[in-house]
C-alpha cells in the first residue's frame, strides 16, 4: 500500500504492443451504405485510414516518451467501504510560492491528458495573472488509476477520492475545474467538501435545472419568455436533437456496460470507432490529427483496468445500482464560475446556471466544444485567470494562496 506519493513512469509492455498489432492485422470492417456520411456513425473511410495509421505509422513509444515528461505519480487512497484504490495523477507545480491549488477532472471519453495544454498556461508566473499548482488525476477506472472492484462506486466515492488526494498532497484548501463527468462529480465534491476544502469551482458544462416554481420562481417564470429568447431556444433545440440522435452511447453504458465491454476490451477498432465518433461530433470543428486521435484511443486501450472499466461510471451515476446520488444536485453557496462554449453538447438557458450555486463568474466564447481544455486551452485558462486573479470575483478564496508572489 503506497500511502505516500510514488513517481510514475508509463511503460507499456512489448507484449501488449505485439498483441495490438496482431488484432489490427486481423480486423474485419463492416460495409457502409452509399452516401451515409456521418448520419450512421463514424465513416468507413475515416476508420480505415486511422486503423492503417495505428498499425503502420503511429509511434507509441514516441508518444509514451512525451507523456513521461509530465510529472506523474500514484498514491493509494482509502475509500470508505471500498478499500484502497491506487490513483494516478499529474502534479504540475508552479514556481510561484502562493500559487492556487487546482484540481482538474476529466470525463468520458477524455483522460488526464486533456489537461496537458493548459498546464504551462496555468502554472506560468506573471505579475498580470495568477498561477496555479495543478493536479490532473485519472478517474478511477481510467488511464492508470485502479478501478473499483465492486458495485456502488458513485458520486460520493469519487468526491472522497478527489478530496483525500488533494489533502494528502498538502492542499487542505483548493479550487476545482471540470467538464463532462468532471462537472457532475464537481457538484458532489462541492456538496460534501465545499467551504472547508473546496473554496470555489469552475465548470465548462453547466448542467442544471429545470427550475421549479417554489424554489426558483424568477428563473421558472423566465421559461415563459423562451420563445422570444432566440439563443436560449436554439440551445434547447440542440439539446433535443442530441437526445434524439446522439444519446445511444449513454443508454448502453448506463444500462448494460458489461455487454458493451466485451467489444471495447477485445477490439481496438471497435474502441476506436466508439470514441472517434465522439471526438469529432462533440468538438467544435477541431482539426484532429491522426496522431492525436490514436494517442487518445491508445490511452484507453493500454489503460490499467482496460477500456471497458471507463463505462461503469454511467451505470453507477445513473442509479443502476442501489445508491443515492441526490446529494450532489442541490444548490451550494460555494462560488462557481461558468464558461460557455458554442460547440458544447448541452446548452441550457444561461439563467439555469444559477441553479448550480453562487455564480460569481460567467464567460461566453465564440469557439470551442466539449473538450474545452484541449480545443481552446488559452480561453479556458484565461477564464480561470480572470475568475481568481486580482479584481476577480474569487480572488483570495484559498487562504494564503492568491496566485501571486
Amino acid at each position: 500500500m503506497a500511502t505516500t506519493e510514488q513517481p510514475f513512469t508509463l511503460s507499456v509492455p512489448d507484449a501488449d504492443l505485439d498483441l495490438l498489432r496482431k488484432k489490427l492485422e486481423l480486423v474485419r470492417l463492416p460495409d457502409e451504405l452509399d452516401g451515409a456520411g456521418w448520419d450512421y456513425g463514424a465513416p468507413l473511410a475515416d476508420i480505415k485510414r486511422l486503423v492503417a495509421h495505428w498499425q503502420n505509422t503511429f509511434d507509441w513509444r514516441k508518444s509514451e516518451a512525451e507523456i513521461n515528461k509530465l510529472p506523474m505519480f500514484t498514491r493509494d487512497i482509502e475509500v470508505d467501504g471500498f478499500g484502497t484504490l491506487n490513483i494516478h495523477y499529474v502534479h504540475q507545480k508552479s514556481e510561484v510560492k502562493n500559487a492556487i491549488p487546482l484540481l482538474f477532472v476529466h470525463g468520458w471519453p477524455g483522460d488526464f491528458l486533456e489537461a496537458r495544454k493548459i498546464l504551462p498556461l496555468l502554472t506560468a508566473k506573471s505579475a498580470d495573472y495568477p498561477s496555479f499548482h495543478v493536479v490532473a488525476l485519472s478517474l478511477p477506472g481510467y488511464g492508470w488509476s485502479e478501478a473499483p472492484k465492486k458495485p456502488g462506486f458513485a458520486g460520493r466515492q469519487f468526491a472522497e477520492v478527489f478530496n483525500r488526494l488533494m489533502v494528502s498532497l498538502g492542499y487542505d484548501e483548493y479550487v476545482y475545474q471540470g467538464g463532462d463527468w468532471g462537472h457532475l462529480l464537481g457538484r458532489h465534491v462541492v456538496t460534501h467538501y465545499g467551504h472547508k476544502h473546496v473554496k470555489a469551482w469552475h465548470t465548462n458544462l453547466p448542467i442544471a435545472g429545470p427550475p421549479k416554481f417554489f424554489s426558483n420562481p424568477l428563473i421558472y417564470l423566465s421559461m415563459f419568455l423562451l420563445p422570444f429568447n432566440k439563443p436560449a431556444l436554439a440551445g434547447l433545440q440542440k439539446v433535443q436533437k442530441f437526445r434524439k440522435t446522439g444519446i445511444g452511447y449513454f443508454m448502453e453504458q448506463s444500462t448494460k456496460p458489461q455487454t458493451l465491454g466485451y467489444n471495447l476490451a477485445d477490439s481496438p477498432v471497435g474502441l476506436l470507432a466508439w470514441i472517434y465518433e465522439k471526438l469529432v461530433s462533440w468538438s467544435d470543428e477541431y482539426p484532429w490529427t491522426d496522431d492525436e486521435v490514436i494517442e487518445w484511443i491508445s490511452i484507453y486501450w493500454f489503460s490499467r483496468s482496460g477500456p471497458s472499466a471507463s463505462s461503469y461510471i454511467y451505470y453507477e451515476m445513473s442509479g443502476g445500482n442501489a445508491h443515492d446520488n441526490s446529494q450532489g444536485t442541490q444548490w451550494m453557496s460555494v462560488p462557481v464560475g461558468v464558461s460557455y462554449f458554442p460547440g458544447e453538447l448541452v446548452q441550457l438557458p444561461k439563467s439555469w446556471s444559477h441553479l448550480l450555486g453562487k455564480v460569481v463568474f460567467e464567460s461566453e466564447h465564440d469557439k470551442g466544444g466539449h473538450f474545452a481544455a484541449f480545443e481552446q486551452p488559452e480561453r479556458l485558462a484565461g477564464d480561470l485567470r480572470r475568475m481568481y486573479g486580482k479584481g476577480g470575483p474569487a480572488h483570495g478564496v484559498v487562504t494564503g494562496k492568491n496566485g501571486y508572489d
